[in-house]
């Protein structure tokens, strides 16, 4: 089987006949990888129904911003649209070459390095929004509502100081990319390092210039700080949920029974310290702040009751008592899922602490030699797509909504500072933009950890390339002009195998690198702690998070959304 690596152009064709053959190979290249964008455009549409939807179940009926909203809505969207860019940067790299390994005819060297600028472009675009909207539009918005809780009527007064307190974090902005534009990128040396020194060639070509450089920079800080949100509230959710589905909740009438004790509990205490004071006498003060407790606990309880009684007569609750067998299968399908993550992070993970190239290069893994479920489910399903695309949207998803779970589980702490609680239809304007921050940045660092699941899927897709095969006859090797098909890894030639541009931006800094490594130690870590924490727990209450002593009684009037 005589086979080659790429097409060989004539020598005759320079000038015009060149450009005409370029043109013409871009335009079968177009036709063939239009079914990759198109997915890519019904997946944009998809993903700002859901960021629509989203914002609107949580944020507050009563609070509720115009601006606040759309911001919250944008933020989230763009950060979902820069992950969806993931399989499609894939497919197209996998796209422009055979099952037997070699390059499909449109696919010579002009053509591929045009079809990866526009995906190059497509993330300089996205990531530069992203940094907007982390360092200028976001602050600007929260600190103009923060303001205006503070100063009513003042709007000129409002944005002044909104700006001023924006200016700190666009001065953080401008330190990152400079110091992205001149941090130094050399990393010492090794022995019998030949396959990293091919991956540092790469890295030295993609995004020479300063300004290229600063923007990865920039966005894998932010990247990880959303590991570190990550592995705060994903860990955490991703046992959290699971466990909350099979469990299920507290029956309504038995919680309004319950409270409906302690009312009248409340109540006699009440009368009993009240009685005091029939003959004229005062209470003590002990007495009076007690009285004053135990009002504010009577007014907690009435809310509770009104709650609990719309529940139990609300049709939403029948309904959910009747799927509750679902709800269970449910749960035992994401704790399945939720394990099989963490197995498939710990294989990677050992896979880089016994065979990377250390820690000067970040624990990157020059080939795969520990592999795990998902970094062999994904390689066959990219080669029908869009089976990979779906996969990876569900990852995607999935970590959205098991960040969520661990948000509205724990709320939003700055150390050991509550400073707001995530409930539906009662979250205020800066809470939601906090939120939407939290989560923009989770979505970001789901690049990375799809990486750690599937390194080899996110590298080089499901390409191959031609290796000369020895051939054996009659007990005597003989070289022969035969090629054998082989995955991509470290030791194909450079002209054989098309990196990612997503591998290419995670890893352009080894320190960063190095920094994931240890962050999916602590990730593994906190989703035991949270697993063991959560079967300890016992079943949640039916309104739980939905009445607090900080609500006011007209936060009562937002139950007819949910429960008529």
């Amino acid at each position: 089987m005589v086979t080659c690596a790429r097409p060989v152009k004539s020598p005759r064709l320079t000038g015009a006949g060149t450009l005409l053959l370029t043109e013409a190979k871009m335009a079968a290249a177009a036709s063939e990888l239009l079914t990759g964008w198109c997915l890519f455009g019904l997946a944009l549409l998809a993903i700002l129904i859901f960021c629509w939807v989203y914002v609107r179940k949580y944020q507050s009926r009563r609070e509720s911003e115009v601006i606040s909203t759309i911001t919250a809505i944008f933020a989230l969207a763009v950060a979902l649209i820069s992950s969806a860019l993931l399989p499609v940067d894939i497919f197209l790299v996998s796209y422009m070459k055979n099952q037997n390994g070699t390059f499909k005819d449109w696919a010579d060297a002009n053509v591929s390095r045009q079809i990866e600028d526009t995906v190059l472009y497509g993330y300089y675009t996205l990531y530069s929004i992203i940094l907007f909207c982390v360092f200028l539009w976001i602050p600007f918005v929260y600190f103009y509502y923060e303001e205006k809780e503070d100063d009513d009527g003042n709007t000129c007064s409002q944005v002044k100081t909104a700006l001023k307190y924006t200016l700190g974090f666009i001065t953080i902005c401008a330190v990152l990319l400079l110091i992205g534009a001149f941090v130094p990128l050399d990393i010492p040396n090794k022995k019998n390092s030949t396959e990293w020194e091919k991956v540092k060639l790469l890295f030295e070509e993609f995004g020479s210039s300063h300004g290229l450089t600063a923007l990865a920079f920039s966005i894998s800080s932010l990247t990880v700080i959303g590991m570190l949100a990550a592995i705060t509230y994903t860990a955490y959710g991703m046992s959290a949920l699971p466990l909350n589905l099979i469990k299920g909740t507290t029956s309504a009438a038995y919680e309004r029974l319950e409270n409906t004790e302690d009312i009248e509990e409340v109540e006699q205490h009440l009368l009993r310290i009240k009685s005091k004071c029939r003959d004229g006498r005062p209470l003590s003060s002990r007495d009076r702040r007690t009285v004053q407790q135990l009002e504010e606990r009577l007014r907690t309880l009435r809310r509770r009751e009104r709650h609990l009684e719309s529940i139990e007569k609300s049709w939403w609750t029948k309904f959910c008592e009747a799927i509750r067998p679902l709800k269970i299968v449910w749960g035992v399908f994401f704790i399945i899922v939720a394990l099989l993550f963490t197995v498939s992070l710990f294989l990677s993970n050992l896979d880089k602490a016994l065979h990377s190239a250390g820690f000067d290069s970040g624990f990157i893994i020059l080939g795969t030699n520990l592999t795990n479920p998902l970094n062999m489910l994904l390689p066959v399903l990219q080669t029908v797509f869009p089976l990979d695309y779906i996969l990876i949207t569900t990852i995607v998803m999935y970590f959205i909504f098991t960040s969520m779970a661990g948000i509205r589980n724990m709320g939003i702490w700055f150390f050991w500072i509550r400073l707001y609680k995530i409930r539906r239809g009662k979250t205020r304007p800066q809470a939601l933009l906090f939120l939407c921050m939290i989560l923009l940045l989770i979505v970001l660092h789901t690049s990375y950890m799809i990486y750690s699941l599937a390194p080899q899927y996110v590298m080089y897709g499901s390409q191959k390339y031609l290796i000369q095969s020895n051939k054996t006859i009659d007990g005597q090797p003989r070289n022969v002009t035969m090629f054998v098909s082989k995955n991509c890894d470290a030791d194909a030639p450079e002209d054989q195998c098309i990196v990612t541009r997503t591998y290419l931006f995670l890893h352009k800094f080894w320190f960063f690198s190095a920094a994931y490594y240890f962050g999916n130690w602590a990730f593994i870590a906190v989703f035991l702690i949270g697993l063991i924490v959560s079967c300890c727990k016992g079943k949640k209450s039916v309104i739980e998070g939905e009445v607090d002593e900080d609500d006011s009684d007209m936060s009562d009037d937002e139950l007819s959304v949910y429960y008529r």
